[in-house]
């Protein structure tokens, strides 16, 4: 792997001086064990030369503390609703090869299955530029989502058997954790909660999980397109020497209704406090607009009123309907807690908004 990373032949290349780091991240996953760096350096026909790997360990996420919290008639489908081998076999395929211009993805140097449920993936070090995501950054992620969702050749490569859908969604973690929730007086009032969700949003979030299991049958209803399944700003890496971005984090990559993506990557950064809800309906409309654009430069021509009713129903499905803070309601309600569930009140208005919207335009 040295070798590959360095261009040199590997029967001259001595790998020496190896360190492990462990890297933090301040977003864990589910179906992410751990993350490293290995560095070290190599004698090489070209003299003696530094090398940086970095390693992501994934698993299925039944391996994980958290599935302890899934009742014991729900496991089979919470463990096969979050496709953990996707991301190995995205970077075994070529994929990075059929990605419009303007995206790339790192090439794996291995993929290595540990056991049945884990593998190790892994990669060059990528170098990346702090970048500010003003409007016109987001309307170019947002056109080259697009042109992946519509590109026939990302569209030909293999995903998972079986791939997720929203109707996995609904019956997982929508049944198990967010619709209870929304039904139980106590979450409520809970100071977190009451704060910031008044009682007609309270109304309207409880009156939307009533139907969702008609407006998750209106999603799966919608044409498939290829899909990142997790396009935050995050994810896609701004880099030096690259026109565009490096798209990182393909545990989610599989056909899913179109628009599919544009919901994390507008409400991605809000939902984890780096960015306000101030300006969603801004967005919004400039990365709906790109999007389609993108499509349209694929030769696909859905109509923009089927892709934004798409990611209106996926943003109040996937993002909207679990905006009350629950990994908070343990803590002591401070300052900085009570702005975290304004801003998620906040996309949870919005969203309902937009369906609403949507479903005045039919």
């Amino acid at each position: 792997m040295v070798a590959d990373l360095l261009g040199q032949d590997p029967s001259g290349t001595t790998v020496h001086d190896v360190r492990v780091e462990v890297v933090a991240h301040d977003a864990p996953a589910i179906t992410t064990a751990g993350r490293h760096r290995v560095r070290g350096r190599a004698r090489t026909p070209e003299g003696d030369q530094p090398w940086s790997l970095f390693v992501k360990h994934v698993q299925c996420w039944s391996r994980h503390p958290f599935f302890a919290f899934v009742p014991e008639p729900m496991r089979a489908a919470a463990a096969a609703g979050v496709p953990w081998r996707a991301e190995p076999l995205a970077y075994r395929s070529d994929l990075r090869d059929r990605l419009p211009e303007g995206l790339t993805m790192l090439r794996a140097l291995d993929v290595v299955d540990l056991d049945e449920r884990s593998a190790a993936i892994w990669l060059p070090e990528v170098e990346v530029e702090p970048a500010t995501w003003d409007l016109e950054r987001y309307r170019g992620a947002a056109h080259l989502v697009g042109r992946l969702a519509a590109s026939r050749r990302v569209r030909e490569v293999e995903t998972v058997a079986d791939a997720p859908t929203p109707w996995d969604y609904l019956h997982g973690r929508l049944a198990a954790q967010v619709l209870p929730s929304l039904r139980d007086d106590a979450v409520w009032r809970h100071p977190l909660v009451a704060g910031a969700f008044d009682d007609d949003l309270r109304t309207r979030l409880r009156a939307a999980g009533d139907r969702a299991q008609a407006l998750t049958a209106e999603l799966c209803a919608l044409p498939l397109r290829a899909a990142h399944g997790d396009t935050c700003p995050g994810n896609l890496l701004v880099s030096p020497g690259v026109d565009g971005f490096v798209l990182i984090d393909f545990g989610f990559f599989c056909p899913q209704p179109v628009g599919f993506d544009l919901a994390q990557l507008l409400v991605g950064e809000v939902q984890v406090g780096r960015r306000t809800a101030t300006d969603l309906a801004a967005r919004d409309e400039a990365c709906t607009a790109a999007y389609v654009a993108g499509l349209r430069t694929e030769g696909d021509d859905t109509p923009a009123a089927v892709v934004r009713r798409g990611h209106a129903l996926k943003l109040l499905l996937y993002a909207g309907l679990s905006t009350l803070p629950f990994e908070h309601l343990g803590a002591e309600p401070t300052p900085e807690l009570h702005e975290v569930a304004a801003e998620r009140a906040a996309i949870a208005r919005y969203s309902l908004h937009l369906v609403e919207q949507t479903e005045r335009d039919a």
